[in-house]
């Protein structure tokens, strides 16, 4: 069974990336560096900063910590602390180390980088990117041989997860305790946490990318979007990540930096019990939605309506779509009742969902709105208490691979399966893409599963976010990630 995903928090990763993406904010060459960098993000820790949850995308987007591999903007396995890599046989993998050092000093040699990928293999609930997988590592020379239990040819993919991050081995107290104060190996150290309130991090001179222009950053965890908002513009922030729509105006243009990302706004059914385990009752669902009007209204142009489990931001997807496999025609609603649920800590989703409540009672439901906070919803939600549910959900920011979120979200063994959808065609195809080995095969693969998948109307996708970072007229350099992995990076200063 797959580890379930906290969609609230999955947010970051690596400041190798700080090439890879596109920068927002002013400043020059030749503005003064060594100032402190001031940081609003959205989403307190959760799991005392352990990398191996929700907390890990905190530690990569600040620029903490790092994997053997990173992703470009395409979606592909970079370098990061893996200078390169070979796959040996379908199960084995060869990853040479680069010369680099921990933060409290000792050499990223592979006995700790083994270490590290077994403490990640081990930990009870497993990391997201390694549900599913039985993965062993071993010092070889310069380099860390990984061995996958089955065939695994996203293994390069995989270890570029925020979850899977390399730490020294002070960091590993207990099996499932880690403490990443003053052991990763990005450009910052994380020196100070205080509770879910604020951190303090200082540069990290050595490391091996180069000394960052920032020599340290200052981070407030501020739940409030209006009060991140408010902060970037009377200048008590630098950076202020997930700005709400409805702030979006009250900040300067200059300021306001949105980015297409693989983040997708769904309308997920019930397909195992209540009203919508009808086919055409899903089909009159999804006929009744006006992705439009969700994209320029409710996001007020700051997304793009939902075209498939994919959006803008997976820029192979559209090129390889086909229309979605087996479509019910739709059926009557006739007045049928359902509860539509969803979570307040995005604070577009209860918006959205009281936009969507409209459309369904036009075309004839009668519907019952259900919003709470998300830690109170969850579990309800995984039990298939709601006949309906929005999510917003990040498709790429496990692993980077586009089968993983099929696998998890919509197979009948899926960890994550909100839709409680189980379809043998859909089965079928999703383990078809998993067994595909080249980029384009996968692909492919993939789209012809999404194709099942929302020919069975248990996901109507509605819209694909842009977030909107708040970023202060002296920065630049600011990492605008579409996979939502990065925000500070060696370049980033103000």
């Amino acid at each position: 069974m797959r580890r379930r995903f906290r969609p609230i928090l999955a947010l970051v990763l690596a400041p190798v990336l700080a090439g890879c993406f596109a920068s927002g904010g002013g400043g020059s060459d030749s503005a003064a560096t060594g100032s402190r960098l001031r940081v609003a993000l959205a989403f307190p820790p959760a799991e005392n900063l352990s990398p191996y949850g929700a907390d890990a995308t905190i530690l990569s987007r600040l620029g903490v910590t790092e994997g053997l591999t990173a992703l470009d903007p395409d979606g592909t396995a970079t370098p990061a602390l893996a200078a390169s890599w070979r796959r040996e046989n379908e199960k084995t993998w060869l990853f040479t180390l680069r010369e680099a050092t921990f933060q409290d000093g000792s050499k990223v040699t592979p006995a700790a980088v083994a270490a590290a990928l077994t403490h990640a293999a081990q930990a009870e609930p497993a990391p997201a990117a390694l549900e599913g997988v039985t993965l062993t590592a071993k010092a070889e020379g310069g380099g860390v041989r990984v061995t996958t239990g089955a065939p695994d040819p996203i293994l390069p993919l995989r270890l570029s997860s925020p979850s899977l991050a390399v730490l020294s081995a002070k960091a590993y107290k207990e099996k499932d305790e880690v403490d990443p104060v003053g052991t990763a190996t990005g450009p910052y150290e994380l020196t100070k946490v205080m509770g879910t309130t604020a951190a303090t991090l200082d540069r990290y001179d050595d490391h091996w990318g180069g000394r960052a222009q920032a020599t340290g950053i200052d981070v407030k965890f501020v739940a409030d979007g209006t009060a991140r908002a408010s902060a970037l513009r009377t200048d008590q922030v630098d950076l202020a990540e997930a700005i709400p729509v409805a702030q979006a105006a009250t900040l300067d243009k200059g300021t306001r930096e949105a980015t297409a990302t693989t983040r997708t706004t769904s309308l997920l059914l019930n397909s195992q019990k209540g009203p919508f385990k009808d086919a055409a009752l899903r089909a009159a669902a999804r006929a009744a939605v006006d992705t439009s009007t969700l994209a320029e209204d409710v996001h007020e142009g700051y997304a793009d309506p939902g075209t498939g489990i994919y959006g803008p931001a997976v820029t192979w997807a559209a090129g390889k779509r086909t229309e979605p496999v087996g479509r019910a025609e739709p059926g009557r609603p006739d007045g049928t009742r359902v509860t539509l649920a969803t979570y307040d800590n995005r604070p577009e989703l209860p918006e959205v969902a009281q936009v969507l409540k409209q459309q369904l009672e036009k075309a004839g439901f009668q519907v019952t709105l259900e919003v709470r906070e998300y830690s109170r919803l969850e579990s309800d939600a995984l039990a298939g208490k709601f006949d309906a549910f929005v999510l917003a959900r990040n498709t790429l920011v496990d692993t980077g691979d586009p089968v993983s979120v099929l696998a998890s979200d919509y197979t009948c063994d899926g960890g994550y399966n909100l839709a409680q959808l189980c379809d043998k065609d859909v089965d079928r195809a999703v383990a078809k893409a998993e067994r595909a080995t080249d980029t384009a095969g996968r692909q492919d693969a993939a789209m012809a599963a999404e194709a099942r998948i929302l020919g069975t109307d248990a996901v109507v996708p509605l819209v694909h976010q842009r977030i909107i970072t708040g970023v202060g007229t002296s920065v630049s350099g600011a990492l605008l990630d579409p996979y939502e992995r990065a925000l500070v990076g060696i370049g980033t200063r103000r």
